[in-house]
């Protein structure tokens, strides 16, 4: 979201809708999240890396869920390094969550992926 305009986004929302797709909007923050709701959004991702400070903060998906509707898919991204971490944007409102470096990093990303699963 950080990248365009909201006319534009919603331009290209409609183009991935033509084509029967979704796009997947990523927001950092509530007003990037309100653009992508207007804009009209299917998929609202929320990264809780802060792209300048590269700090984490798991707490903007509790923040955002409010902005979000909840006929709009809400994706938890970025520092999710524990299953409590996933149960606590389960417990938040999010709809999916992408994790990478916990899998990446896993002696058995198999397990991991049971144990995520599981909650």
């Amino acid at each position: 979201m950080a990248a365009l305009e909201g006319e534009e986004l919603a331009r290209l929302l409609a183009v991935a809708r033509s084509r029967g797709m979704a796009a997947l909007v990523e927001v950092h923050d509530e007003s990037e999240a309100k653009i992508a709701v207007e804009a009209g959004a299917q998929a609202v991702g929320v990264n809780h890396r802060d792209l300048r400070t590269f700090e984490v903060d798991l707490g903007l998906t509790e923040r955002l869920r409010k902005l979000v509707p909840n006929e709009v898919a809400l994706v938890a991204e970025s520092g999710i390094h524990t299953v409590d971490d996933a149960r606590r944007m389960r417990e938040s409102g999010a709809d999916a969550i992408l994790v990478g470096e916990m899998l990446m990093r896993s002696p058995d990303p198999s397990a991991s992926l049971r144990e995520l699963a599981s909650i």
